[in-house]
């Protein structure tokens, strides 16, 4: 036996209309109704697609009210929820500059400077015909010489 087809009612258009407002899955309200979610979006096309809307023009109603002079919970809140989905955003702005304000220099070369050449007697000697040892002479090792 094919089952009944679904007949919307206010009830549910409004239901539908608050849940697609809080953001919750089409395939939820329909379960929720009692329908596939094919029937959901065939019957319940303009609520799924403006409950978001409604809920946010509520929000900003309320945050408005709020912030002319009521309890700072509720104005946290509302501002999380219009960042959250209302598209809202705060922006920082970075400003980087030199010493005492000043433009920042351009580094236009690099060099290396060898304070000192490290002494050869330090460095070892090896007979002809091994390899050398492996050990460079650090600008710390070359403090610490003297």
């Amino acid at each position: 036996m094919a089952r009944p087809s679904h007949q919307p009612d206010a009830f549910h258009r409004r239901q539908v209309e608050a849940l697609a407002g809080y953001g919750v899955p089409e395939a939820d309200i329909a379960g929720m109704v009692g329908i596939d979610a094919k029937t959901l979006r065939n019957h319940y096309k303009h609520e799924l697609a403006f409950g978001h809307t409604k809920a946010n023009a509520k929000v900003a109603e309320n945050l408005f009210r709020k912030a002319t002079g009521e309890g700072r919970e509720a104005v946290i809140a509302a501002i999380f929820w219009l960042k959250a989905r209302g598209r809202w955003k705060e922006t920082s702005v970075n400003e980087h500059s030199g010493l005492d304000g000043k433009p920042i220099e351009q580094v236009h070369e690099i060099r290396r400077i060898i304070l000192r050449a490290p002494d050869p007697a330090s460095l070892g000697k090896t007979p002809a015909g091994t390899p050398p040892a492996n050990n460079p002479v650090t600008l710390w090792d070359a403090d610490r010489a003297e």
